[in-house]
């Protein structure tokens, strides 16, 4: 996973987040031009991280995003409304590279379809909606289950460098600047001198710089290199 981390990072950047859909919001029969058609605003994954700022990224430098168990079905269209560009794409991997492409211009993206869904049979833990079938897609209304619950759905898994990590680094460096001596009282009883704490406290804050997106930020990536 380091190595995998440090092929998407660059210019200082050593940090990556973590995004998920699970499961990913898809009508049973719905073709994956449809399902992102409808998600051209917003992105459909959150950020995992239980930091609790604010979580709508809009841009990102580099990612890697895997999405499994949707099939190929056939795109679905209204009579005189016009196809959108997913809808010409020629397979599943085509489609999701366009949505990234065009979600985030200009970012080093790689993606994956896998036609596998995730497995959610027990000892998964049975903690969906209701409002999902037994294969993890969306209903209109909740329906009743058997006892087998939710056995398998769609799942969309990300890994970014983006500027939400800017604001997630801060907090972290406010945090451990707090003078909140008991609860850092055990690294320096370790053997933590007070010197490397705060070095390593200046490392962090330079790190959450590098993922500025103002032109200003561009010297002091040059300077982390």
């Amino acid at each position: 996973m380091m190595h995998f981390a440090d092929s998407l990072t660059f210019s200082g950047r050593k940090v990556v987040a973590a995004w998920a859909a699970l499961p990913f919001p898809a009508f049973s029969g719905s073709s994956l031009p449809d399902i992102l058609s409808a998600h051209q605003q917003d992105v459909p994954w959150k950020l995992l991280s239980s930091w609790r700022g604010d979580q709508k990224v809009s841009c990102c430098f580099a990612q890697s995003v895997v999405l499994r168990g949707i099939c190929q079905e056939k795109p679905t269209s209204c009579p005189g409304q016009p196809r959108s560009p997913l809808h010409s794409c020629e397979s599943p991997e085509q489609v999701l590279q366009q949505f990234l492409h065009t979600q985030f211009p200009g970012a080093f993206s790689t993606s994956h379809v896998l036609q596998q869904p995730c497995d959610t049979r027990p000892p998964f833990p049975q903690f969906f909606s209701p409002l999902l079938t037994r294969r993890g897609f969306l209903l209109d209304r909740a329906q009743g289950r058997s006892s087998g619950g939710v056995e398998s759905m769609p799942v969309l898994a990300a890994l970014q460098s983006s500027p939400v990590l800017r604001s997630l680094l801060s907090a972290l460096c406010r945090q451990l600047r707090a003078p909140r001596l008991r609860r850092c009282s055990s690294f320096f009883t370790a053997g933590l001198e007070q010197d490397d704490f705060q070095e390593a406290l200046e490392e962090l804050k330079t790190l959450s710089q590098c993922y500025e997106t103002e032109f200003g930020a561009s010297e002091d990536e040059a300077d982390s290199d």
